[in-house]
């Protein structure tokens, strides 16, 4: 079995989450325990400027904190090697939510309530349905990422593009598969 350490600390993969823009996401194990760990990759993306990834990632998990943003804690950071490690939370994605159309309206509550605290402090996240998690009814930001403000890139004008089968949902899935 593959394994990874964080600060010196081996982990089990059990498996890969997801890649994004900034990392690889892996669901992880210290044999009693599952954590997700985040391995920072420095491979390009068009459409996003990065500085340095991680420290990104530290600044922008205080911030979310600081607004009271539902998320996973972070846990442990190793900065020799660009890892972060975080509370697993299980549950689905909204992302498969939408493929079963089992999307509801109090997952679009719960998100115009995080749109509340985001939007007053100049701030958005990214709204892919990818990075949030639903666990015991309540609905999760996964990820740590942050960007100032912009119209363009907010829920209501972005995000909900692809909250439901939409055109651009179903594009994107077919891209994916």
């Amino acid at each position: 079995m593959e394994t990874m350490t964080v600060n010196d600390k081996e982990y089990q993969v059990r498996r890969l989450l997801g890649k994004g823009k900034g990392g690889y996401s892996y669901l992880v194990s210290d044999g009693d325990r599952e954590y997700v760990l985040k391995q920072i990759h420095h491979e390009p993306c068009d459409y996003y400027e990065f500085g340095d990834k991680l420290q990104s990632e530290l600044r922008d998990y205080r911030h979310l904190m600081n607004l009271g943003i539902p998320m996973p804690r972070l846990l442990e950071a190793d900065l020799r090697q660009e890892r972060i490690l975080k509370e697993y939370i299980p549950g689905d994605t909204i992302y498969t939510l939408v493929q079963r159309e089992q999307v509801t309206e109090d997952h679009f509550r719960q998100m115009e309530q995080m749109c509340r605290k985001l939007y007053p402090a100049d701030t958005n996240i990214d709204y892919f349905p990818t990075n949030f998690v639903v666990s015991r009814g309540m609905l999760y930001y996964v990820d740590y990422e942050c960007n100032p403000y912009q119209q363009t890139w907010d829920f209501e004008t972005w995000g909900i593009r692809y909250w439901s089968k939409t055109p651009e949902f179903l594009e994107y899935e077919a891209l994916h598969r």
